[in-house]
């Protein structure tokens, strides 16, 4: 009886460690995916000839990014991408929330190439759409490849009108990319695993959630591209 429990007791230890050093891991995964969108961020930053025009950042209600991991390690057959995305608030930029992006055919370029996805929240609709559950592209809002460039403009009217205007990064080339038809998920198990409990999108996003220590980067990129404007 004795070893029994001394047996019992020893698995019960050996679960929870692994269940420890597994919730260690996969907060790791999260922080590495806010790192990646940062740097994103960070190089079209550097290449601002080449980026998103003012007019277009200065007016985004939302930004997401869906970076895509050099060796290809969570993109699956081009379909399928994992990010984050923070909006506008009254006071700064919100705490990031995790989303999926699912339909997307970016996937593997020539010589496993990945590419990184940007999404720019234009208009408060594009806001509240995305605190649904899942937002078809095209479908339940308007979408459009966005212009690139400083001094460009969203001079067409599909993308004058997008709730999101959409842009691909592959190779070192920023571009206007089309994602009609894609759907945006909200990842709410990368979401409670990062904030430790389950946080609605609307709270997050509404800035009624403080950054972690390992977003704050991302989201002092995200306010010196995104810079302060009439949008709120």
């Amino acid at each position: 009886m004795r070893n029994f429990v001394q047996t019992l007791c020893a698995t019960a230890a050996l679960t929870v460690s692994m269940t420890i050093a597994a919730s260690a891991t996969d907060m790791q995964k999260l922080d590495e995916r806010i790192e990646s969108a940062h740097l994103v961020l960070h190089e079209l930053m550097a290449t601002p000839d080449k980026g998103i025009p003012d007019d277009i950042a200065a007016k985004a209600t939302c930004v997401a990014v869906i970076p895509g991991f050099k060796k290809g390690a969570f993109i699956v057959g081009g379909q399928y991408g994992q990010g984050l995305v923070t909006c506008r608030t009254g006071h700064g930029w919100s705490a990031p929330a995790f989303i999926q992006l699912t339909g997307a055919s970016f996937g593997f370029q020539a010589g496993g190439q990945s590419t990184d996805l940007v999404l720019i929240g234009t208009t408060h609709d594009a806001f509240d759409r995305l605190l649904h559950d899942k937002v078809k592209l095209g479908g339940d809002i308007g979408v459009a490849a966005g212009p690139v460039g400083r001094n460009s403009q969203a001079s067409t009217t599909d993308a004058a009108n997008a709730g999101f205007l959409t842009y691909s990064r592959s190779k070192g080339l920023f571009a206007g990319v089309d994602l009609t038809g894609d759907v945006v998920h909200q990842n709410t198990d990368d979401t409670r695993q990062y904030y430790g409990s389950d946080i609605s999108f609307d709270k997050i996003l509404g800035g009624d959630v403080a950054p972690k220590p390992s977003s704050a980067h991302f989201i002092r990129t995200v306010n010196q591209m995104f810079h302060a404007s009439g949008a709120h």
